[in-house]
């Protein structure tokens, strides 16, 4: 067969409650999450022998992937499969890439065996806490330990500029923190700081931000300078280190990302994205 190809985009948490941790260890939430367009690309195809092969990024290819963890979990009776992802979002960064993946991974090997959307969606929250989004993509609610998805109508009429500071932030660490500041909540922006098309959401806040600045304070510092940069709230994503501010269109956005000095690991203005995983051609 012929490969499939599936672009897996980025998100951003345009907002992101937490709450204290369960009994399993795991915090309950209420996100706002907006899809990118911003996206690796995943192939597929049946192969001899299982293989992922990595272009763009230094990851490991072996079953500790999150994609050939999502394919498992969908189904163990399948055929060999050969991949090749090719790496654009910023990996360990607040931006959901590999999540993005694993969903792509779900919906290229159901098409395969020819599983049903609803099999896809009942396994995707086995996989991670951000999979089920990317099933759908746009704008949505996710709450609950992610497996509970509201779209929204799209947010149109914004773009963001994101730019992904040079260190990477753990996830367990950052929530792990949060649990020893005693649930912080985040920073509000709200009313005409934040879009026209986000103004009924708001406030908007991320609770993972201080706890995210005392695992790492130089983040703090890039918080405090992109502000000044831009004359406008810097945002987190996740939880971090990936940064991101509200302009009127890519443009604006993109020339705001330009103006970033010093060492990143990616800096860009990106539009706002009305669907998730997506089959190419």
């Amino acid at each position: 067969m012929d490969d499939l190809v599936y672009e897996a985009p980025a998100k951003i948490n345009l907002s992101l409650e937490v709450g204290a941790a369960h009994a399993s260890g795991y915090h309950p939430l209420r996100s706002l999450v907006q899809a990118l367009e911003w996206c690796d690309t995943l192939a597929v195809d049946t192969a001899s022998e299982d293989r992922l092969d990595i272009t763009g990024a230094d990851l490991e290819s072996d079953g500790s992937n999150l994609a050939w963890k999502a394919i498992e979990a969908l189904a163990s009776d399948r055929p060999r499969l050969h991949m090749l992802l090719d790496k654009q979002i910023p990996a360990a960064a607040g931006l959901g890439g590999g999540s993005a993946n694993a969903a792509a991974a779900l919906v290229a090997v159901a098409e395969i065996l020819g599983l049903s959307a609803e099999v896809v969606a009942a396994t995707a929250p086995r996989v991670g806490a951000d999979v089920s989004f990317f099933l759908t993509g746009g704008t949505a609610w996710m709450e609950g330990y992610g497996e509970r998805i509201t779209p929204v109508d799209a947010v149109r009429g914004c773009a963001v500029a994101v730019v992904v500071p040079p260190f990477e932030l753990s996830t367990p660490e950052v929530y792990r923190s949060w649990d020893r500041m005693d649930g912080p909540k985040g920073p509000g922006v709200e009313g005409r700081i934040l879009p026209p098309a986000l103004r009924e959401f708001g406030p908007l806040r991320n609770d993972l931000a201080p706890a995210a600045i005392a695992v790492e304070p130089e983040l703090g510092d890039w918080i405090a300078d992109l502000g000044d940069r831009w004359g406008r709230p810097v945002c987190l994503s996740g939880s971090g280190p990936a940064l991101f501010g509200y302009f009127t269109d890519v443009d604006e956005a993109a020339s705001a990302a330009a103006e970033v000095a010093g060492p990143n690991r990616s800096c860009r203005g990106v539009a706002f994205r009305e669907v998730g995983v997506f089959r190419k051609g």
